[in-house]
Protein backbone atom coordinates (compact mmCIF):
# COMPACT_ATOMS: atom_id res chain seq x y z
CA UNK A 1 0.00 0.00 0.00
CA UNK A 2 1.42 3.44 -0.62
CA UNK A 3 0.60 6.54 0.97
CA UNK A 4 0.13 9.94 -0.70
CA UNK A 5 -0.42 13.35 0.92
CA UNK A 6 -3.26 15.34 -0.93
CA UNK A 7 -0.91 17.92 -2.08
CA UNK A 8 1.68 15.51 -3.95
CA UNK A 9 -1.64 13.50 -5.25
CA UNK A 10 -2.49 16.78 -6.86
CA UNK A 11 0.82 17.11 -8.90
CA UNK A 12 1.18 13.43 -9.81
CA UNK A 13 -2.81 12.23 -9.97
CA UNK A 14 -2.14 10.88 -13.44
CA UNK A 15 0.10 8.34 -12.32
CA UNK A 16 -1.47 7.76 -9.43
CA UNK A 17 -4.30 6.62 -11.55
CA UNK A 18 -1.79 4.55 -13.53
CA UNK A 19 -0.39 2.99 -10.65
CA UNK A 20 -3.98 1.88 -9.46
CA UNK A 21 -5.12 0.86 -12.16
CA UNK A 22 -2.28 -1.48 -12.21
CA UNK A 23 -3.58 -3.29 -9.10
CA UNK A 24 -1.39 -0.91 -7.10
CA UNK A 25 -3.29 0.57 -3.39
CA UNK A 26 -3.21 4.30 -3.33
CA UNK A 27 -4.20 5.59 -0.73
CA UNK A 28 -4.36 9.46 -0.81
CA UNK A 29 -3.88 11.15 2.75
CA UNK A 30 -4.37 14.89 4.35
CA UNK A 31 -1.81 16.09 7.13
CA UNK A 32 -1.10 12.13 7.42
CA UNK A 33 -4.44 10.84 7.93
CA UNK A 34 -5.81 8.38 5.24
CA UNK A 35 -9.02 10.04 3.67
CA UNK A 36 -9.93 8.06 0.45
CA UNK A 37 -8.47 5.17 -1.71
CA UNK A 38 -7.73 4.76 -5.51
CA UNK A 39 -9.22 1.58 -6.86
CA UNK A 40 -9.46 0.69 -10.62
CA UNK A 41 -13.08 0.37 -12.05
CA UNK A 42 -13.70 -3.45 -12.94
CA UNK A 43 -14.23 -4.12 -16.82
CA UNK A 44 -17.37 -5.48 -16.63
CA UNK A 45 -20.61 -4.72 -14.38
CA UNK A 46 -21.32 -6.81 -11.15
CA UNK A 47 -24.18 -8.64 -13.02
CA UNK A 48 -22.51 -9.17 -16.43
CA UNK A 49 -19.65 -11.28 -15.10
CA UNK A 50 -22.29 -13.64 -13.16
CA UNK A 51 -24.78 -13.83 -16.32
CA UNK A 52 -25.08 -16.89 -17.64
CA UNK A 53 -22.64 -18.35 -15.00
CA UNK A 54 -25.13 -21.58 -13.77
CA UNK A 55 -26.13 -22.25 -17.36
CA UNK A 56 -25.94 -25.81 -18.07
CA UNK A 57 -25.55 -26.64 -14.53
CA UNK A 58 -29.34 -26.45 -13.30
CA UNK A 59 -32.43 -28.33 -14.35
CA UNK A 60 -35.89 -27.22 -13.83
CA UNK A 61 -38.87 -29.94 -13.58
CA UNK A 62 -41.52 -29.04 -16.26
CA UNK A 63 -43.99 -28.31 -13.10
CA UNK A 64 -42.09 -26.43 -11.25
CA UNK A 65 -44.43 -23.37 -11.06
CA UNK A 66 -47.12 -25.70 -9.87
CA UNK A 67 -49.09 -25.62 -6.56
CA UNK A 68 -49.33 -29.57 -5.69
CA UNK A 69 -52.56 -30.82 -5.41
CA UNK A 70 -54.42 -27.97 -7.53
CA UNK A 71 -55.23 -28.16 -11.26
CA UNK A 72 -54.64 -25.58 -13.43
CA UNK A 73 -58.01 -24.30 -13.17
CA UNK A 74 -58.74 -25.00 -9.73
CA UNK A 75 -55.55 -22.43 -9.09
CA UNK A 76 -57.13 -19.50 -11.68
CA UNK A 77 -60.08 -19.84 -9.95
CA UNK A 78 -58.45 -19.38 -6.48
CA UNK A 79 -56.11 -16.44 -7.65
CA UNK A 80 -59.19 -14.59 -9.12
CA UNK A 81 -61.94 -15.28 -5.94
CA UNK A 82 -59.54 -14.65 -2.89
CA UNK A 83 -56.00 -12.65 -4.63
CA UNK A 84 -55.77 -12.02 -0.70
CA UNK A 85 -55.13 -15.67 -0.42
CA UNK A 86 -52.50 -15.84 -2.54
CA UNK A 87 -50.43 -13.23 -1.09
CA UNK A 88 -48.66 -12.49 2.05
CA UNK A 89 -50.96 -9.84 4.18
CA UNK A 90 -48.97 -6.18 4.92
CA UNK A 91 -48.21 -5.31 7.73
Amino acid sequence: MSQVELHEAKTTLSQLVDRAAAGEDIVIARDGIPVVRLLPVGGTSSLASVRGAWRGQIELAEDFDELPGLSKDAAVRLAVEAPHATRPARR
